[in-house]
Order: structure tokens, then sequence, then C-alpha cells
């Protein structure tokens, strides 16, 4: 793949051998883009005609990248470290079907897990996202999933702390501790929102919190009240409660035959 480095993503994408890879490491399942498609045909619909030049960073990481225009906002990549054979892609747009909006859907055939937190991702991907991200000039907190091989939504957690420094890269200073409660707060929306529907990658649903998401938010909001640092409360108790709905009704793993 390194013959690729330096071309125009629209024309990457038209290479058999690249688009056979990209059906054996994306996953094959239903994605609401607008309306129900595959999420390869999601993923193609922005690369197609991409002008963006394709990055191969350290003679390792190769990012392809594109964006489809107005509709939806969407916005698209496929990051492959060609040395350990990882694949991760990535999708951002604005749902129309219900869901939390903006959103962040990650996804590869490769990764089976039931739940997940971004530190159990690459370093380097987890960099690379973050110049993607800006490049794309994408929001800084946006609900993120992550869908798996075995054709589930689940939600990528914000494990990330906005107030330490990652190299390379300058510090969010006096928005830092918001940004964490933000973060917190839209992983909590995101969980009761793939358990309500369980865990399906194209469902619609309005607003599925249930009853006890207001319940909840009452409780905490009056326990944080009082808490010498109201702010660390709301973030502490948040996450903790995003764990709980992660974890009260378990994704099926499937594993693939011996």
């Amino acid at each position: 793949m390194n013959r690729f480095d330096g071309m125009e993503a629209g024309v990457v994408i038209k290479d058999k051998e690249y688009r056979k890879l990209l059906h054996e490491v994306i996953p094959n399942c239903t994605f609401h883009y607008g309306y129900d498609m595959s999420m390869y045909g999601a993923l193609d619909i922005v690369l197609q005609g991409s002008r963006d030049v394709v990055q191969i960073r350290d003679g390792r990481y190769m990012m392809v990248s594109g964006q489809s225009g107005a509709y939806l906002l969407g916005r698209g990549f496929m990051w492959i470290d060609m040395q350990d054979g990882i694949a991760i892609g990535g999708f951002y747009f604005h749902p129309t079907n219900g869901e939390p909006t903006p959103t962040v859907n990650l996804f590869s055939e490769q990764v089976k897990e039931a739940a997940l937190e971004m530190n159990q991702l690459p370093p380097a991907f987890a960099a690379d996202l973050r110049v993607w991200s800006e490049d794309k000039r994408l929001p800084d907190i946006t609900t993120r999933y992550f869908i798996t091989g075995s054709k589930k939504k689940i939600v990528l957690q914000h494990d990330e702390d906005y107030c330490a420094p990652m190299e390379g890269f300058p510090p969010y200073e006096d928005s830092c501790q918001q940004m964490n409660a933000d973060a917190a707060d839209v992983d909590v929306e995101a969980a009761y929102y793939v358990d309500a529907t369980g865990h399906a990658t194209n469902a619609t649903a309005q607003r599925a919190y249930g009853p006890d998401y207001a319940v909840w938010i009452e409780a905490r909001n009056a326990a944080c009240a009082g808490a010498a640092d109201p702010l660390a409360c709301h973030i502490l108790r948040t996450r903790e409660h995003t764990r709980l709905i992660v974890h009260r009704n378990p994704v099926p793993v499937v594993h693939p035959r011996l």
C-alpha cells in the first residue's frame, strides 16, 4: 500500500486491491446515513471523488479520508497500521434518526469486544484521530460509538483527561474540566440509547432514555450540589453510571469459528 502515499483518496478508492481490503475489514452491517445502507456504502459515499491526499506516517500508518459535502455533514476515513495489520474506519455525521447528534462511529471487523474505551485502541490511532478531527473541524466533544465485527453498536467511552497534556497538541487550559464533564454526559446518553435499541447499527428511536434517566440525573445533581468540587463529582458519578448501563445488559460477542 505504500504506492498510495500522496495520491488522492478518490483515486485510491477505485483500486481493486484496496476495495477488496475494505470489504475484509469493514463490518458487514446496515448503517443509517439518512437512509439504511451498508457500512461500506456509507464510507464509499464520502471517499468517492475525495481530493484529500493519502498520508502514510512513519512509513507505517496510512490514512485515507474524505467528505461528502453538505449532506448530513458526512466525513469518513480508513486508518491502517501496515505493520500490525490493524484497520479502523471512522464516520462522522449528524444523524436524523433520533440518536444523539453529532456522532463519530468508528468500526472494524477485527474488534469483537462487548465494551470499549479509548485507551484500548492503539495510541497511534488516537493521535491520528485527533489530527483528522481537527482537520475536518469536528467538535471537540461528540458522541462516539464503535461498530464491531459482531455487528453491534457499542459506546466508545471517553476515558481521556482533557486537562492532561498530549504530546504534539496545545492544552485545552481553562475549559478542560468542563470538557471532561461534557464527554461524560454524551457517554451516558449514548449508553442509554444503545441499551434501549439493542445495540442495533441502524436503530431509530426518539430520546430512548427511559424514565430512570431523569430520575438518575436528578439524584446525581442533588448529590453533587453539596460536594467540595461539584464538577469533579459530576464527572465521577456520570462515568460510573455509564459503566453500569454498559455492563447491565452485556452485548453478545460472536467469536470466529476455529
